[in-house]
C-alpha cells in the first residue's frame, strides 16, 4: 500500500502490481478498493492494476468542503502518479465520476464504465434532490446507520425489511464506517443523474459493461449511455449477482476491447 496527495491535501491511498498498460479502477458507494482484487488479479498478469479508496473511505483522509471537482483531482493524482497513461475501469456511482473525469479533461486512454446509475427512464423515479443535505444532517446529528439505511431505501430503492436484516449482520459496521462517502455518492448521483454535455460529447474509445441480470434502471443506464456517447460500445456479461462483476469475463472483454 501507499498513498499520493490530492490537489487539496487528502491523502488517496492505493495498491498497484503487475506490469504493463496501467488500468486504474473507481469503486462505487460502499466500496473499497478491494472489490476489484479478483478483476485486478485477472488483468495483472499483462496490465499495471491500481486501486485505490476514494476519499473519507479506507484508509484515504478526507477534506471539507467536498466538491464533485475534488475527487476528479483525487483520480487525476492517482493517474500522474503512475505515468500520466492510464485507462479507467469506473463501477457503478464510480463510472458516472470516471465519465466526469475525462469531461473535466483527465487524459484517459480508454474508459470502462461498469453499470453507471444514469437515470433516463422517466417511469424509474429519481432519488429526492435533498437526499445528499438529508444524509450529511444525519450524519452531522452522529447517526451513521441512518446514513446507510436511508440510502439503501431511497436511493437504491431496498424494501425496509431487507435493511432491518442488513442492520442485524456483521456487515453493518463496515458500511457505517463509508457513511461520509455514502453521502458524497448521493451528490454525485443526484447532480449528474444525466450526463452534461460535456460528458456525453466525450470522444474517448469507451467500453459500457452490465451485467445480466442487473436491475431495470442499470440496464437502460447502460444502453441509455452506450447511445448517448459517441465512441462507445455496449457488452452484456452474464454474472451471477445482480450488479456483480464476473472478473474472467469481464478480463476478456476488456483484453478483446484492447485490440
Amino acid at each position: 500500500m501507499a498513498s499520493v496527495a490530492s490537489v487539496d491535501g487528502t491523502s488517496i491511498d492505493y495498491d498497484i502490481a503487475g506490469s504493463g498498460p496501467v488500468i486504474v479502477f473507481v469503486a462505487g458507494v460502499f466500496n473499497l478498493r478491494d472489490t476489484f482484487t479478483p478483476l485486478a488479479a485477472e488483468l495483472s498478469s499483462d496490465h499495471t492494476v491500481l486501486t485505490y479508496d476514494r476519499r473519507g473511505r479506507g484508509k484515504s483522509s478526507d477534506t471539507a468542503p467536498y466538491s464533485i471537482e475534488r475527487e476528479v483531482e483525487d483520480l487525476q493524482a492517482i493517474i500522474e502518479m503512475a505515468g500520466s497513461s492510464a485507462s479507467v475501469f469506473g463501477y457503478s456511482s464510480g463510472a458516472i465520476l470516471a465519465l466526469k473525469a475525462v469531461a473535466d479533461g483527465v487524459a484517459v486512454e480508454r474508459l470502462y464504465l461498469y453499470e453507471p446509475p444514469f437515470r433516463f427512464d422517466e417511469n424509474q423515479p429519481a432519488p429526492p434532490a435533498d437526499l445528499p443535505a438529508r444524509l450529511q444532517a444525519l450524519l452531522d446529528a452522529g447517526d451513521p446507520g441512518a446514513v446507510v439505511a436511508t440510502f439503501q431505501i431511497e436511493w437504491v430503492g431496498l424494501p425496509q425489511e431487507v435493511v432491518n436484516d442488513a442492520q442485524r449482520s456483521p456487515m453493518w459496521a463496515q458500511l457505517e464506517a463509508m457513511a461520509q462517502s455514502a453521502v458524497y455518492d448521493a451528490v454525485i448521483t443526484t447532480d449528474l443523474q444525466r450526463p452534461t454535455a460535456e460528458m456525453a460529447a466525450v470522444l474517448t474509445p469507451t467500453l459500457v459493461l452490465q451485467g445480466d441480470p442487473t436491475w431495470p434502471v442499470l440496464a437502460t443506464a447502460a444502453a441509455g449511455i452506450a447511445r448517448r456517447l459517441p465512441n462507445a460500445t455496449h457488452r452484456i456479461l452474464p454474472v451471477e449477482a445482480v450488479h456483480g462483476i464476473d472478473p474472467g469475463g469481464t478480463a476478456a472483454a476488456i483484453r478483446e476491447f484492447e485490440q
